[in-house]
Protein backbone atom coordinates (compact mmCIF):
# COMPACT_ATOMS: atom_id res chain seq x y z
CA UNK A 1 0.00 0.00 0.00
CA UNK A 2 2.61 2.28 0.82
CA UNK A 3 4.24 1.85 -2.38
CA UNK A 4 1.74 2.81 -4.38
CA UNK A 5 0.66 5.91 -2.70
CA UNK A 6 4.26 6.81 -3.05
CA UNK A 7 4.05 5.94 -6.58
CA UNK A 8 0.92 8.08 -6.94
CA UNK A 9 2.35 11.12 -5.08
CA UNK A 10 5.51 10.77 -7.73
CA UNK A 11 2.87 10.94 -10.41
CA UNK A 12 1.04 13.81 -9.12
CA UNK A 13 4.72 15.73 -9.01
CA UNK A 14 5.86 14.76 -12.22
CA UNK A 15 4.79 17.49 -15.07
CA UNK A 16 2.91 16.30 -17.80
CA UNK A 17 4.97 13.98 -21.10
CA UNK A 18 6.12 16.55 -23.88
CA UNK A 19 3.49 15.97 -26.79
CA UNK A 20 5.30 16.60 -30.15
CA UNK A 21 2.82 18.47 -32.72
CA UNK A 22 1.82 16.69 -35.81
CA UNK A 23 1.76 20.06 -37.46
CA UNK A 24 4.22 22.79 -37.08
CA UNK A 25 4.69 25.45 -39.37
CA UNK A 26 6.16 27.95 -37.03
CA UNK A 27 9.98 29.31 -36.69
CA UNK A 28 12.45 25.90 -36.60
CA UNK A 29 16.29 26.05 -36.61
CA UNK A 30 17.50 22.35 -37.80
CA UNK A 31 21.75 21.18 -37.31
CA UNK A 32 22.01 17.67 -38.21
CA UNK A 33 19.74 15.41 -35.81
CA UNK A 34 18.89 18.27 -33.68
CA UNK A 35 15.71 20.70 -34.13
CA UNK A 36 14.98 23.97 -31.95
CA UNK A 37 11.35 25.29 -32.26
CA UNK A 38 11.15 28.11 -30.31
CA UNK A 39 7.24 28.29 -30.88
CA UNK A 40 6.96 25.43 -28.19
CA UNK A 41 8.97 27.43 -25.43
CA UNK A 42 6.81 30.62 -25.20
CA UNK A 43 5.89 30.38 -21.79
CA UNK A 44 9.84 29.45 -20.66
CA UNK A 45 11.11 32.61 -22.69
CA UNK A 46 8.27 35.02 -20.67
CA UNK A 47 9.97 33.41 -17.55
CA UNK A 48 13.57 33.84 -18.67
CA UNK A 49 12.81 37.41 -19.59
CA UNK A 50 11.26 38.07 -16.42
CA UNK A 51 14.79 36.74 -14.68
CA UNK A 52 16.54 38.65 -16.77
CA UNK A 53 14.95 41.66 -15.63
CA UNK A 54 14.78 41.54 -12.12
CA UNK A 55 18.38 40.67 -12.75
CA UNK A 56 19.35 43.57 -14.42
CA UNK A 57 17.12 45.72 -12.24
CA UNK A 58 19.20 43.81 -9.19
CA UNK A 59 22.60 45.29 -10.15
CA UNK A 60 21.62 48.43 -11.96
CA UNK A 61 19.39 49.58 -7.97
CA UNK A 62 22.77 48.15 -6.42
CA UNK A 63 25.26 50.28 -8.62
CA UNK A 64 23.12 53.51 -8.35
CA UNK A 65 22.77 53.20 -4.53
CA UNK A 66 26.68 52.79 -4.37
CA UNK A 67 27.79 55.61 -6.60
CA UNK A 68 25.45 57.71 -4.51
CA UNK A 69 26.73 56.84 -1.22
CA UNK A 70 30.39 56.89 -2.78
CA UNK A 71 30.15 60.31 -4.46
CA UNK A 72 28.46 62.05 -1.25
CA UNK A 73 31.52 60.33 0.96
CA UNK A 74 34.36 61.69 -1.54
CA UNK A 75 33.12 65.14 -1.80
CA UNK A 76 33.12 65.48 2.24
CA UNK A 77 35.90 63.29 2.87
CA UNK A 78 38.35 66.42 3.09
CA UNK A 79 36.43 67.92 5.88
CA UNK A 80 36.76 64.30 7.62
CA UNK A 81 40.42 64.31 7.28
CA UNK A 82 40.55 67.80 8.47
CA UNK A 83 38.84 67.14 11.38
CA UNK A 84 40.05 63.95 12.22
CA UNK A 85 43.17 61.82 13.07
CA UNK A 86 41.54 58.79 12.11
CA UNK A 87 39.45 59.38 9.54
CA UNK A 88 37.93 56.17 7.53
CA UNK A 89 39.81 56.33 4.53
CA UNK A 90 38.94 52.61 3.74
CA UNK A 91 35.71 53.58 2.38
CA UNK A 92 32.06 52.38 3.17
CA UNK A 93 31.16 49.02 4.95
CA UNK A 94 27.77 47.67 3.28
CA UNK A 95 25.29 46.13 4.99
CA UNK A 96 22.81 44.70 1.64
CA UNK A 97 22.41 47.51 -0.87
CA UNK A 98 20.77 50.48 0.99
CA UNK A 99 22.53 50.73 4.00
CA UNK A 100 25.94 52.03 4.09
CA UNK A 101 28.21 53.09 7.09
CA UNK A 102 31.51 55.14 7.61
CA UNK A 103 33.58 55.71 11.30
CA UNK A 104 35.72 58.31 11.73
CA UNK A 105 37.83 59.12 15.11
CA UNK A 106 40.39 60.89 16.59
CA UNK A 107 38.91 64.66 17.59
CA UNK A 108 38.43 66.96 20.70
CA UNK A 109 35.18 66.83 21.82
CA UNK A 110 34.18 64.06 19.63
CA UNK A 111 34.36 60.31 20.43
CA UNK A 112 32.97 58.99 17.35
CA UNK A 113 31.21 59.57 13.70
CA UNK A 114 29.24 57.45 12.64
CA UNK A 115 28.25 58.35 8.96
CA UNK A 116 25.13 56.23 8.05
CA UNK A 117 23.36 56.15 4.87
CA UNK A 118 19.89 54.76 4.26
CA UNK A 119 19.18 54.56 0.55
CA UNK A 120 15.91 53.32 -0.75
CA UNK A 121 16.06 49.89 -1.80
CA UNK A 122 16.38 50.21 -6.02
CA UNK A 123 17.78 46.53 -5.93
CA UNK A 124 14.50 45.50 -5.01
CA UNK A 125 11.72 45.69 -7.64
CA UNK A 126 9.13 44.60 -5.42
CA UNK A 127 10.14 46.57 -2.52
CA UNK A 128 10.79 49.30 -4.76
CA UNK A 129 7.24 48.98 -6.15
CA UNK A 130 5.35 48.57 -2.88
CA UNK A 131 7.03 52.43 -1.58
CA UNK A 132 5.85 54.35 -4.99
CA UNK A 133 2.36 52.48 -4.53
CA UNK A 134 2.19 53.02 -1.12
CA UNK A 135 2.98 56.80 -1.97
CA UNK A 136 -0.59 57.11 -3.83
CA UNK A 137 -2.49 55.70 -0.79
CA UNK A 138 -1.09 57.55 2.23
CA UNK A 139 -0.02 60.90 1.82
CA UNK A 140 2.17 61.50 5.01
CA UNK A 141 4.26 58.32 3.50
CA UNK A 142 7.30 59.74 1.82
CA UNK A 143 10.63 57.71 1.24
CA UNK A 144 13.92 59.13 0.77
CA UNK A 145 17.38 58.63 0.39
CA UNK A 146 18.78 59.66 3.95
CA UNK A 147 22.33 60.60 5.18
CA UNK A 148 22.63 60.85 8.86
CA UNK A 149 25.51 62.08 10.86
CA UNK A 150 25.69 60.63 14.04
CA UNK A 151 28.17 62.06 16.65
CA UNK A 152 29.38 60.51 20.18
CA UNK A 153 30.35 63.46 22.07
CA UNK A 154 33.05 62.67 24.07
CA UNK A 155 33.02 63.20 28.23
CA UNK A 156 32.83 67.08 29.06
CA UNK A 157 31.87 68.40 25.42
CA UNK A 158 28.32 68.90 26.46
CA UNK A 159 28.11 69.86 30.38
CA UNK A 160 24.21 69.95 30.75
CA UNK A 161 21.35 66.94 30.11
CA UNK A 162 19.07 67.99 27.57
CA UNK A 163 16.95 66.88 24.79
CA UNK A 164 16.10 69.38 21.76
CA UNK A 165 16.15 69.69 17.99
CA UNK A 166 14.94 71.72 15.19
CA UNK A 167 13.50 69.33 12.16
CA UNK A 168 11.85 69.83 9.00
CA UNK A 169 7.90 70.58 9.16
CA UNK A 170 7.57 67.51 6.51
CA UNK A 171 9.43 65.16 9.19
CA UNK A 172 8.06 66.10 11.95
CA UNK A 173 5.46 63.30 12.03
CA UNK A 174 8.18 60.62 11.13
CA UNK A 175 10.93 61.74 14.13
CA UNK A 176 8.00 61.77 16.66
CA UNK A 177 7.76 57.56 15.51
CA UNK A 178 10.95 56.97 15.42
CA UNK A 179 12.75 59.24 18.53
CA UNK A 180 11.87 57.81 22.25
CA UNK A 181 14.44 60.42 23.21
CA UNK A 182 12.44 63.51 21.17
CA UNK A 183 8.96 62.60 23.42
CA UNK A 184 11.16 64.33 26.26
CA UNK A 185 10.17 67.54 23.89
CA UNK A 186 7.24 69.81 22.91
CA UNK A 187 6.62 71.38 19.38
CA UNK A 188 7.10 74.76 18.75
CA UNK A 189 7.28 77.42 16.10
CA UNK A 190 10.23 79.61 16.40
CA UNK A 191 10.24 83.65 14.84
CA UNK A 192 13.69 83.48 14.31
CA UNK A 193 13.58 80.21 11.97
CA UNK A 194 12.37 80.02 8.68
CA UNK A 195 8.79 78.72 8.84
CA UNK A 196 9.48 75.04 6.90
CA UNK A 197 11.45 74.41 10.76
CA UNK A 198 9.77 73.51 13.84
CA UNK A 199 11.65 73.35 17.22
CA UNK A 200 11.35 70.29 19.45
CA UNK A 201 12.52 71.41 22.97
CA UNK A 202 12.51 70.55 26.87
CA UNK A 203 11.84 74.44 27.75
CA UNK A 204 12.05 77.65 26.04
CA UNK A 205 15.43 78.86 27.64
CA UNK A 206 17.06 76.10 26.08
CA UNK A 207 15.83 76.84 22.43
CA UNK A 208 16.85 80.80 23.54
CA UNK A 209 20.26 79.82 24.04
CA UNK A 210 21.11 77.14 21.37
CA UNK A 211 19.96 79.91 18.74
CA UNK A 212 22.48 82.19 20.17
CA UNK A 213 25.54 83.03 19.03
CA UNK A 214 28.10 80.20 21.46
CA UNK A 215 31.51 82.06 21.03
CA UNK A 216 32.14 82.58 17.32
CA UNK A 217 29.61 80.08 16.34
CA UNK A 218 25.83 80.40 15.16
CA UNK A 219 23.71 77.91 14.43
CA UNK A 220 21.23 80.07 13.36
CA UNK A 221 23.31 81.34 10.56
CA UNK A 222 23.57 77.93 9.03
CA UNK A 223 19.51 77.05 9.77
CA UNK A 224 18.72 79.56 7.55
CA UNK A 225 21.04 79.05 5.03
CA UNK A 226 18.76 78.83 1.56
CA UNK A 227 21.58 76.60 -0.12
CA UNK A 228 21.15 73.73 2.81
CA UNK A 229 16.78 74.04 3.55
CA UNK A 230 16.27 71.90 0.82
CA UNK A 231 18.71 68.42 1.98
CA UNK A 232 17.93 69.78 6.21
CA UNK A 233 15.58 67.10 7.74
CA UNK A 234 16.56 67.42 11.53
CA UNK A 235 19.20 68.06 14.14
CA UNK A 236 18.96 67.29 17.31
CA UNK A 237 21.17 67.48 20.86
CA UNK A 238 20.66 64.40 23.08
CA UNK A 239 21.42 62.57 26.32
CA UNK A 240 18.62 59.83 26.04
CA UNK A 241 18.90 57.08 23.72
CA UNK A 242 16.89 56.75 20.31
CA UNK A 243 14.70 53.91 21.48
CA UNK A 244 13.36 53.70 25.19
CA UNK A 245 15.61 51.44 27.90
CA UNK A 246 14.79 48.93 29.80
CA UNK A 247 15.94 49.95 32.91
CA UNK A 248 17.89 52.89 34.45
CA UNK A 249 21.25 53.73 32.79
CA UNK A 250 24.47 53.97 34.72
CA UNK A 251 25.82 57.36 34.97
CA UNK A 252 29.31 55.85 33.49
CA UNK A 253 27.51 54.26 30.23
CA UNK A 254 25.58 57.45 29.79
CA UNK A 255 25.50 59.36 25.91
CA UNK A 256 25.63 62.32 24.55
CA UNK A 257 24.68 62.94 20.64
CA UNK A 258 24.55 65.32 18.15
CA UNK A 259 22.70 63.82 15.43
CA UNK A 260 22.32 65.49 11.42
CA UNK A 261 19.98 63.46 9.25
CA UNK A 262 20.43 65.09 5.67
CA UNK A 263 18.97 64.27 2.51
CA UNK A 264 20.97 63.36 -0.72
CA UNK A 265 21.83 66.51 -2.34
CA UNK A 266 22.09 66.21 -6.39
CA UNK A 267 24.84 67.48 -6.41
CA UNK A 268 27.32 66.23 -3.73
CA UNK A 269 28.74 69.08 -2.56
CA UNK A 270 25.33 71.20 -1.07
CA UNK A 271 25.77 69.80 1.95
CA UNK A 272 29.80 70.75 2.56
CA UNK A 273 28.72 74.10 4.79
CA UNK A 274 26.69 71.83 7.08
CA UNK A 275 28.34 69.32 7.92
CA UNK A 276 31.34 71.29 8.38
CA UNK A 277 29.43 73.42 10.58
CA UNK A 278 28.25 70.25 12.86
CA UNK A 279 31.91 70.23 14.03
CA UNK A 280 32.36 73.72 15.13
CA UNK A 281 28.31 73.26 17.07
CA UNK A 282 29.94 70.23 18.72
CA UNK A 283 32.82 72.58 20.12
CA UNK A 284 30.45 75.05 21.27
CA UNK A 285 28.04 73.39 23.21
CA UNK A 286 30.20 73.72 26.12
CA UNK A 287 29.79 77.04 26.05
CA UNK A 288 25.94 76.71 26.43
CA UNK A 289 24.19 78.34 29.42
CA UNK A 290 21.04 77.65 31.00
CA UNK A 291 19.57 78.89 33.89
CA UNK A 292 19.95 76.98 37.22
CA UNK A 293 16.41 76.58 37.53
CA UNK A 294 15.65 74.77 33.94
CA UNK A 295 18.39 73.13 34.97
CA UNK A 296 17.25 71.84 38.21
CA UNK A 297 14.16 70.57 35.82
CA UNK A 298 15.80 69.20 33.45
CA UNK A 299 17.83 67.42 36.50
CA UNK A 300 14.20 66.43 38.22
CA UNK A 301 12.86 65.01 35.06
CA UNK A 302 15.85 62.40 34.47
CA UNK A 303 15.59 61.56 38.36
CA UNK A 304 11.74 60.56 37.92
CA UNK A 305 12.67 58.33 34.46
CA UNK A 306 15.26 56.39 36.03
CA UNK A 307 12.78 55.72 39.09
CA UNK A 308 10.12 54.77 36.59
CA UNK A 309 12.47 52.79 34.60
CA UNK A 310 13.69 51.27 37.64
CA UNK A 311 10.22 50.31 38.74
CA UNK A 312 8.95 48.67 35.25
CA UNK A 313 12.44 46.58 35.01
CA UNK A 314 11.89 45.40 39.12
CA UNK A 315 8.18 44.67 37.97
CA UNK A 316 9.39 42.61 34.97
CA UNK A 317 12.04 40.82 36.93
CA UNK A 318 9.07 39.60 39.32
CA UNK A 319 6.80 38.52 36.50
CA UNK A 320 9.99 37.05 35.02
CA UNK A 321 10.28 34.89 38.36
CA UNK A 322 6.44 33.99 39.13
CA UNK A 323 6.32 32.71 35.71
CA UNK A 324 9.16 30.70 36.01
CA UNK A 325 7.67 29.44 39.55
CA UNK A 326 4.44 28.89 37.80
CA UNK A 327 6.44 26.20 34.97
CA UNK A 328 8.28 25.15 37.01
CA UNK A 329 5.00 23.72 38.96
CA UNK A 330 3.87 22.90 35.92
CA UNK A 331 6.46 20.44 34.76
CA UNK A 332 6.26 19.10 38.35
CA UNK A 333 2.49 18.37 37.98
CA UNK A 334 2.91 16.89 34.29
CA UNK A 335 5.78 14.39 36.07
CA UNK A 336 3.44 13.19 39.21
CA UNK A 337 0.51 12.89 36.33
CA UNK A 338 2.59 10.78 34.08
CA UNK A 339 3.63 8.53 37.61
CA UNK A 340 0.30 8.23 38.20
CA UNK A 341 -1.13 7.48 34.82
CA UNK A 342 1.29 4.33 35.06
CA UNK A 343 0.06 3.11 38.35
CA UNK A 344 -3.32 0.71 38.94
CA UNK A 345 -6.75 1.62 38.74
CA UNK A 346 -6.84 1.18 42.89
CA UNK A 347 -3.71 2.56 43.35
CA UNK A 348 -4.87 5.60 41.37
CA UNK A 349 -8.48 6.03 43.21
CA UNK A 350 -6.19 5.79 46.54
CA UNK A 351 -3.94 8.79 45.31
CA UNK A 352 -7.30 10.34 44.31
CA UNK A 353 -9.44 9.90 47.52
CA UNK A 354 -6.12 11.19 49.41
CA UNK A 355 -6.14 14.46 47.23
CA UNK A 356 -9.73 14.83 48.00
CA UNK A 357 -9.72 14.80 51.38
CA UNK A 358 -6.40 16.73 51.64
CA UNK A 359 -8.95 19.53 49.70
CA UNK A 360 -11.68 19.26 52.26
CA UNK A 361 -9.63 20.08 54.77
CA UNK A 362 -8.15 23.00 53.78
CA UNK A 363 -11.98 24.14 52.93
CA UNK A 364 -13.11 23.34 56.25
CA UNK A 365 -9.46 25.67 57.84
CA UNK A 366 -10.32 28.51 55.22
CA UNK A 367 -14.50 28.78 56.71
CA UNK A 368 -12.80 28.42 60.45
CA UNK A 369 -10.81 31.76 59.55
CA UNK A 370 -13.30 33.23 58.46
Amino acid sequence: MATVALNKLLAGLSPPPFVQPEHYDGLEFKWKIFVLRPGLFKAEACLLGVVLFYTVWFYFGASVNKKKANKWLEAHLPIYEQQFSTPSKGGLVEDGHSDFFNFSTGRRNVESLHTIFRLRPRHDLLQWAFQTGRTFVDLHYNPKDEIQLDFKLAPGALAHNLVWAVVAKDELRNVKEDRWDLTFTKTTENPALPPSLSVMSEYADVTDHMLKPLGNFSLLNFLKDTKISPYFRSLSVTDQPRQRPLGPIPAEEREWHVILSLGVPDSSGDTAAIVSAMFGLVDALNKLHIHPEIKSKLKKTREDLDKELKAEAQKEKQEHLSQAVEDKKAAKRKVEEERIAKLSAAEQQKILEKERKKTLRKSQAKMVRK
